[in-house]
């Protein structure tokens, strides 16, 4: 199938709509220039349902909108504990971390960081997320958009690619860049709306062509009858070999996405991410960011038949007529220039083979939402981190609102810009979600460690912060270039962050230890009436939890 006029219309239609919106939202009122608070916190306006959208709008980008399908194509629905168990962590962040955030009136995570700790530690980890977001983040979103629509609109030689990334790139800075966090969040509503209803339909097609008869239940009932053992979320040794001939386990080691490293790779993004957690941040007041952060984890239990499922459907339909996986048999658009199977064309392969025209527009348009809302989200947080975090700080203490705003969108701009350069020189990942995990790992269970101890224990020191977060580097990296035959080698990724993290926790107990063992100035005052919650908030956390753990038990 073909891009036919129709799709045309409607994904111009879809650009126009959210560029206009952007704008209007983000417009100046009355003669009135923009705030600090108003460019990189929209105002602290931001309702329950609109924080919650777009939250989900900023995670779900070509990561996983490409990448998790490309997952799910590999090895299976096992990756979907990543959707899943987010939705758990989201309920610990919206009770135990997000009302310290919002009591201390924060513009970014950084922040925090200096309030507990010192601004040295708050400089060390502002540059961390900058050079993060400029050169992992925002390149490995514009490069995996770029690629998916070279596959869709034009043969997937690459020919599109660098007009694609600077198409995404320049679209996402239009409205951003101009409109701050408002712009971003606002449009998010939309866009999480198009995302969701075009990835179903995506799903729906998939399953609806998988079998002779065309209905949805037979492909369903087909799909999980020809590999049963890829709907299994728990994976033991062994069980699952994938595409490429790897031991699924390696990656998601069995119990361990239950109650080991998986934790470490969520509370992170999730708790301590500035381009995610800066929406909630916004929000009007802490209940309205509680019912947001709730909202957000009730759409992570339906993301799987959006970014997974899809995945192990084109498995399926590229399986020989003995129900084998054969790379000799299979869409020769699924074998990458190194040689091994290129998992993340799959969500690509089917809008491009099996989405009638009209549909293909929409879903078109709702992976540019996926890619676009998430590359928006980057630069406004990216900004946002430079300006409050590094000038203001540093540079310019005394900046007006003027002067900060004008430097976010410079910022914001530069960052862009390195990222579209850098983007076409990453070729061909494999399989790319499980790269970005494995080496986002190194550095998560250390930042982590920091924050939980400047969250949760008054006598971390702040030279038993730094000295921990720079030493989980290299017991990290242990794990990577150790000698076999030494201790620990040979342990999952997952495990290796666990691992770390306890390390990383000891060392700084350690040495706040013994520097005193007494409670530090800066520490947070904790009390019970700080974790309180809504009924609201408890029914929907206890409605999630009984959905998840019934997922689990079904799927084990």
């Amino acid at each position: 199938m073909g891009i036919s006029t129709l799709d045309i219309i409607v994904f111009i239609s879809y650009s126009l709509i959210i560029l206009f919106i952007g704008l209007y939202v983000s417009r100046e009122k009355d003669g009135k220039a923009k705030s600090a608070e108003d460019y990189f916190l929209a105002g602290k306006s931001l309702p329950w349902w609109a924080i919650g959208a777009s939250l989900i709008a900023a995670n779900i980008s070509a990561e996983q909108f490409v990448a998790m399908n490309g997952s799910g194509f590999a090895a299976g629905l096992a990756i979907a504990s990543y959707e899943w168990m987010a939705a758990i962590t989201l309920l610990v962040v919206g009770k135990y971390f997000l009302p310290i955030f919002i009591e201390k009136g924060l513009y970014t995570i950084p922040e925090f960081i200096e309030k507990r700790f010192s601004t040295n530690l708050k400089t060390i980890l502002a540059i961390f997320w900058i050079s993060l977001f400029v050169f992992v983040n925002l390149t490995t979103v514009l490069f995996l958009g770029a690629k998916a629509l070279d596959i869709v609109i034009g043969t997937g030689d690459g020919s599109l690619l660098f007009g694609s990334i600077m198409g995404l790139g320049l679209f996402a800075a239009a409205y951003s860049l101009w409109g701050g966090l408002a712009a971003v969040a606002w449009t998010d509503v939309i866009q999480v709306v198009l995302l969701i209803f075009g990835g179903l339909m995506m799903t729906y097609f998939a399953l609806t062509n998988v079998t002779e008869s065309g209905s949805f239940f037979d492909g369903l009932s087909h799909v999980y009858n020809t590999v049963p053992e890829r709907f299994t979320m728990i994976v033991s040794k062994g069980e699952i070999i994938n595409t490429n001939g790897e031991d699924t386990w390696n990656n998601l080691p069995g119990i361990g996405v239950l109650v080991g490293g998986m934790w470490v790779a969520n509370l992170y993004y999730w708790g301590f991410n500035q381009y995610i957690i800066q929406r909630t941040l916004a929000a009007k007041n802490l209940r309205e960011g509680q019912k947001g952060i709730a909202f957000a984890a009730f759409l992570k239990l339906l993301m799987p038949l959006i970014v997974v499922v899809p995945g192990i459907v084109a498995y399926v339909m590229n399986l020989d007529p003995s129900g084998a996986f054969n790379p000799e048999t299979i869409d020769q658009i699924f074998i990458g220039e190194n040689g091994l199977i290129a998992n993340d064309n799959a969500a690509p392969w089917l809008i491009k083979n099996f989405i009638p025209s009209g549909f293909l527009g929409l879903i078109l348009a709702a992976l540019a939402a996926a890619i676009v809302s998430s590359l928006a989200s980057m630069l406004n947080s990216t900004s946002t981190i430079f300006t409050m975090d590094i000038y203001k700080s540093l540079i310019n203490k005394k900046a007006t609102d003027k002067q900060t705003v004008k430097v976010g969108r410079l910022s914001g701009l530069v960052a862009l810009i390195i990222a579209m350069v850098i983007a076409p020189g990453l070729g061909n990942l494999g399989e790319v979600f499980q790269f970005i995990q494995e080496y986002t790992g190194v550095v998560s269970p250390g930042i982590l460690a920091v924050f939980l101890m400047g969250l949760f224990y008054k006598k971390a020191t702040n030279n038993a912060a730094i000295f921990g977060v720079i030493s989980s580097i290299p017991v990290a990296m242990y794990f990577k270039v150790a000698p076999s035959n030494w201790l620990f080698t040979d342990v999952p990724f997952m495990n290796q962050m666990g691992i770390t993290l306890l390390t990383t926790l000891f060392i700084i107990f350690l040495i706040s230890y013994l520097e005193g063992n007494k409670n530090n100035p800066k520490g947070i005052e904790l009390s019970k009436k700080l974790f309180e919650t809504s009924p609201s908030f408890n029914i929907a956390a206890m409605i999630i939890c009984i959905i998840t753990a019934f997922l689990y038990a079904l799927l084990w």
